[in-house]
């Protein structure tokens, strides 16, 4: 017998694959590709406390090796979300765990209020991705002080599993990543999107309406595990790795950089079965090397 359970620093998975916010809906969507029970957990669509339509068409391209998206967060908010969509994921046996989204502090606060009474969702991934509108845009996450702050002030009314999901839009994510502990995050996922854009040579213009979008996907993986073994390496929590994650080879060496967890997103377009088969192959590769459990893998990169 091969163990796959994870124990993210209190939050209890079943095996270490996650379907990652904004590319599997709140889940149920994939009730016809695969049994959602199966996996270790789903971090559901982005949410705000309003309601958000979202940025103009196109909002999706793709790249060589990935895709660029700037979707904008669209989403009812978190009332409608609670009363229409909480109900249908308390009747899954997986770990639900809520994206939160905001764009001032209060915004933060005022939905993980709300999140702290959800019952059957035992974790938040506070996306500090976002732009900061009182602070001329620059997303919190970018700095130490906007990370601090943010965190600071969610842990006060949340008192579940607070995951803090990092941007690589950064100078130095040990930094942020150190922020984020110090202010009480239970565990860190990375790495959100690194800003990119494309260009139409034809019509002479962007091809997203916004200009500039967030790349995922393969050719990002190089630079997920970089940072995940770098901030594996300064901090004392659990980290849940992601970025480019395709096949069972790429989310080994995730834990081998030190990852605990990890999450599945741009691959779930190609293949929306992709994380039954990478859980199957992680159990495979367990076995192959006569490991009987998935923690003796995490953070073994041997580098001497």
């Amino acid at each position: 017998m091969v163990n796959l359970a994870i124990n993210l620093n209190g939050l209890i998975l079943k095996n270490p694959v996650i379907l990652a916010s904004g590319t599997a809906g709140y889940g149920y969507e994939y009730d016809d590709f695969i049994d959602v029970n199966q996996l270790g957990g789903v971090s559901v669509k982005g949410t705000t406390l309003h309601n958000r339509a979202g940025n103009a068409y196109p909002r999706m391209a793709e790249t060589p090796k990935g895709m660029l998206n700037a979707v904008g967060l669209q989403n009812k908010g978190i009332d409608y979300f609670i009363e229409n969509i909480y109900p249908r994921l308390q009747e899954y046996d997986t770990t639900m765990i809520l994206n939160a989204s905001g764009s001032t502090i209060d915004d933060y606060v005022a939905l993980c209020e709300k999140a702290n009474e959800l019952e059957h969702i035992p974790a938040i991934e506070l996306n500090v991705s976002c732009p900061n509108v009182k602070e001329g845009g620059m997303a919190f996450g970018v700095s130490c002080a906007g990370v601090s702050e943010v965190v600071k002030e969610v842990r006060k009314v949340y008192h579940k599993h607070l995951m803090v999901k990092l941007s690589p839009n950064v100078t130095d994510i040990v930094e942020i990543a150190k922020a984020a502990e110090a202010e009480g995050a239970d565990s860190l996922s990375l790495i959100n999107t690194l800003l990119g854009m494309a260009i139409n040579a034809e019509t002479q213009r962007p091809v997203l309406s916004t200009i500039t979008g967030g790349l995922s996907g393969p050719a990002i993986k190089p630079v997920a595990l970089r940072m995940v073994w770098q901030v594996s390496n300064a901090v004392n929590i659990p980290i849940v790795g992601m970025g480019g994650i395709m096949n069972t080879t790429d989310a080994i060496e995730f834990f081998l950089a030190g990852a605990s967890a990890i999450q599945i997103g741009t691959a779930n377009f190609i293949n929306p079965q992709v994380s039954i088969e990478i859980i199957n192959g992680i159990e495979d590769y367990l076995k192959k090397y006569n490991y009987t459990d998935i923690q003796q893998i995490i953070g073994k990169l041997k580098t001497t």
